[in-house]
């Protein structure tokens, strides 16, 4: 299996943001040869830390610290993926005075201060402007406007990855059209909510790595950059040596995590992490010890910002969400609106730096409430503030 090196770990700290805003209605881009080539061969015990305080005001777009140590999160980063708010574009207009669709949901994440969003997909209430299923080329042109009007920057979006491996010509042509999709709203990535793959041998691994460097390929000639997200089992240690069960799979580990091992075998010109850093800790407090080749029993604790730091252009994007300590539900925290929680986001983002070109969105998969309508974009409000009062501490 092909391991790669990063050419990009050598890069200044605090690189520029990379991208730059693409117009209105952009069209599919033409594939160069070398991409077409491509194409066509690929189908047929948690550690704890202070939370920061609560924000009592709102940082906008002029952020200087006040003589507070320097911002973690600068206000044009500081996104939100829209799964926090799912109740919210769900809900029907014609039925309440909330904010409800995809318009007016932006209008008032930009009026708390966000500046990008995260799509998890592009369905709505059908009674809202633009009808129920905006996953077209004239919905993305719709979305865009919107995006637009509100200042707000589409960074990604939690769409559609080809199921089948070589791909299906379907499959391709899907994954050509949310290509399109990002191109029209502006993303420079475009990405999944799951884990490359669900196993823990590493030659389902290697075959995962296979079809994400292909599929990276196709997404970089398209100009967008492609990326998985994790759950907490994906920074869990692979199993590839020891003694082999019934089935010839080895037992044992060599220390290696699994996503850790998928950088490596990845391109990093073609695939990129967006790392989830509440499922990241889970993973710390879950995954600390493994079964070497020899059978010993060993002690690796993981260290997500330590990860991010040796491969940090890997990581264009991160999932913020918070957590509180949990002794029950065997995960080590249960999910709470961000700098509520006691994730120490202060040393996270310090450690890992390169604040102009990360792109934090805030998630809590638990702010729909079926008995408070109005608590995802209220508690939308509370994450915002909290990550706008960031910063960096003084030596």
């Amino acid at each position: 299996m092909t391991s790669y090196s990063d050419p990009s770990r050598t890069e200044a700290a605090d690189a520029p943001d990379e991208g730059l805003r693409r117009t209105l209605g952009v069209d599919r881009r033409r594939f160069l040869s070398t991409c077409t080539a491509v194409a066509a061969g690929a189908v047929a015990a948690p550690v704890f830390g202070a939370a920061p305080a609560l924000a009592h005001g709102r940082d906008r777009d002029q952020d200087h610290g006040h003589g507070r140590g320097q911002v973690l999160v600068p206000p044009h980063k500081r996104g939100i993926i829209l799964y926090t708010v799912r109740d919210a574009t769900a809900r029907d207009p014609l039925a309440t005075d909330l904010p409800s669709g995809f318009r007016e949901v932006f209008k008032q994440l930009s009026r708390h201060g966000y500046r990008q969003v995260e799509f998890a997909g592009y369905r709505q209430h059908a009674n809202a402007p633009g009808g129920a299923d905006l996953e077209t080329v004239e919905g993305a042109k719709l979305l865009r406007r919107w995006l637009d009007d509100y200042g707000l920057r589409a960074q990604g979006n939690h769409g559609f990855i080809p199921g089948s491996w070589p791909l299906t010509a379907a499959d391709k042509d899907t994954f050509k059209k949310h290509l399109e999709i990002a191109n029209i709203l502006g993303m420079d990535h475009m990405g999944t909510g799951g884990d490359p793959t669900g196993s823990s041998y590493r030659a389902d691994w290697d075959v995962a790595a296979d079809k994400w460097n292909a599929l990276g390929e196709i997404a970089r000639c398209e100009g967008i950059k492609l990326y998985t997200h994790n759950h907490d089992s994906a920074y869990g240690f692979l199993l590839d040596g020891g003694p082999l069960d019934d089935q010839g799979r080895p037992t044992r580990s060599s220390g290696i995590r699994k996503l850790e091992y998928f950088l490596k075998v990845t391109d990093p010109r073609t695939v990129w992490l967006e790392m989830d850093i509440f499922w990241a800790h889970v993973a710390q407090y879950k995954f600390h010890t493994y079964t070497a080749h020899d059978g010993s029993t060993r002690k690796n604790v993981f260290d997500p910002a330590g990860l991010v730091a040796r491969n940090n252009k890997r990581y264009p994007l991160f999932h913020a969400k918070d957590g509180v300590v949990s002794t029950t539900n065997g995960m080590g925290y249960d999910m709470v609106p961000f700098g509520t929680g006691v994730i120490d986001y202060t040393t996270f983002f310090s450690r890992v730096g390169q604040r102009n070109y990360h792109n934090p969105m805030v998630e809590d998969d638990n702010s729909p409430s079926a008995t408070d309508p109005a608590q995802s974009l209220r508690e939308a409000k509370i994450s915002y503030d909290n990550m706008a009062a960031l910063r960096k501490r003084r030596r």
